[in-house]
């Protein structure tokens, strides 16, 4: 079977973060003899053809070189809502992928378009079910797509296209066919199950991974400290648009000396600070399409403690492999670190169910085994 991937966001180079699970999907897939092709957006410093890790990336280009920024970089939306000019690029990276895929459909068996906007958007128009299209929704296009009255009708239509629609998470899911009547199958991502993986370690404290920005929720977290005694430390592991305004709420509330702040890390330095924590807490003030931290954390058996909103329910299970509590509320969250820290034996089985879990969702050869039958469905069905 051949697939071609489509997408505005995959690795660069080996190593590279953006879309690094794509690339993860798409090495399974090569186990149970799927063949996968990608079509991504150029961008400054990149070859027009290309192979990361033997899988082979064809790319198209949609503006001039020093404009070519709105893939990559997690940086799409605010790049849009701040610029006209980054509004008309994206209109011509849309194009540039409708033109792209329809040149280099032919021959596939299926066209795999992640995020429905705007890769899907994409497909969907070029393709009109041949080859047949299946459709994955991530997280941020969901979120775009349920927000306004323009963008809900082009996700309906874009969805009812596909030959089949898959989410990441049940809440994804909910939201979808909330918006497109189409009811979209639960089919994660993989992750890195062979670098995130339970090492004996000496384990204190608490562990934020995650970006410092207000959907995070990290200023829940500092105010949950200020209830729990001040041998309870805080690594802080990541970066972002709010990191100076949360170390000055730090200073405020009195938690200099109980924080360390390390800034973003690279993904090879993650599974240290996970075995090292007793637990690692997701206080996310709004809903996540799934949540990855929580994922790489319980691959290395360490329990989680996580807000009970959006793609968190898919992970953690309350009293099975963590906490959930309700979003925004400090002291519920200190009380699920205080009833967690209290028992040592329970957190460690939290820990082992958490691992058993994760592998058997978000291993490669599963999920590529899931997508493997997705293909196949979706073929039949434009048959």
């Amino acid at each position: 079977m051949r697939v071609l991937f489509v997408t505005h966001n995959f690795p660069r180079r080996t190593g590279d973060l953006p879309g690094n699970f794509l690339l993860r999907l798409a090495g399974a897939l090569q186990a149970v003899d799927v063949h996968v092709d990608v079509i991504a957006p150029h961008a400054a410093g990149l070859a027009d053809s290309d192979t990361v890790d033997a899988v082979p990336v064809s790319r198209f280009h949609y503006a001039p070189d020093a404009r070519e920024t709105l893939a990559y970089g997690g940086t799409m939306a605010a790049q849009v809502a701040g610029s006209w000019r980054a509004r008309v690029d994206l209109a011509k990276l849309i194009r540039a992928a409708r033109r792209a895929t329809s040149q280099r459909a032919a021959g596939y068996d299926v066209v795999h378009a992640h995020w429905w906007f705007p890769s899907g958007l994409a497909v969907t128009s070029a393709l009109r079910g041949t080859p047949p299209v299946v459709t994955t929704l991530h997280g941020s296009d969901v979120r775009f797509g349920v927000k306004s009255a323009v963008s809900r009708p082009l996700m309906r239509r874009t969805l009812r296209r596909s030959a089949r629609v898959t989410a990441v998470s049940q809440w994804l899911a909910d939201q979808a066919h909330e918006v497109s009547g189409v009811v979209p199958l639960v089919a994660p991502m993989p992750a890195d199950t062979s670098l995130f993986t339970p090492e004996p370690a000496a384990r204190g404290g608490l562990l934020f991974v995650g970006k410092l920005d207000a959907q995070k929720g990290l200023d829940v977290l500092l105010r949950a400290l200020t209830h729990l005694p001040r041998d309870i430390g805080l690594t802080v592991v990541g970066d972002g648009i709010d990191a100076e305004a949360l170390r000055a709420t730090a200073g405020t509330l009195d938690l200099v000396d109980r924080i360390r702040w390390t800034g973003a890390q690279p993904q090879t330095a993650l599974p240290g600070f996970y075995r090292r924590a007793e637990l690692v807490i997701t206080p996310a003030a709004a809903p996540e399409g799934l949540g990855l931290v929580g994922v790489e954390a319980l691959l290395c058996e360490t329990p989680v403690i996580a807000s009970d909103l959006g793609g968190a329910r898919d992970i953690v299970e309350s009293e099975r492999t963590g906490l959930l509590v309700p979003p925004g509320d400090a002291a519920a969250l200190a009380r699920a670190i205080a009833d967690a820290l209290g028992n040592a034996s329970r957190r460690a089985e939290w820990g082992r169910e958490g691992r058993t879990r994760m592998l058997a969702r978000f291993a490669p050869a599963s999920c590529a085994a899931v997508y493997r039958t997705v293909y196949a469905e979706a073929s039949r069905a434009g048959a």
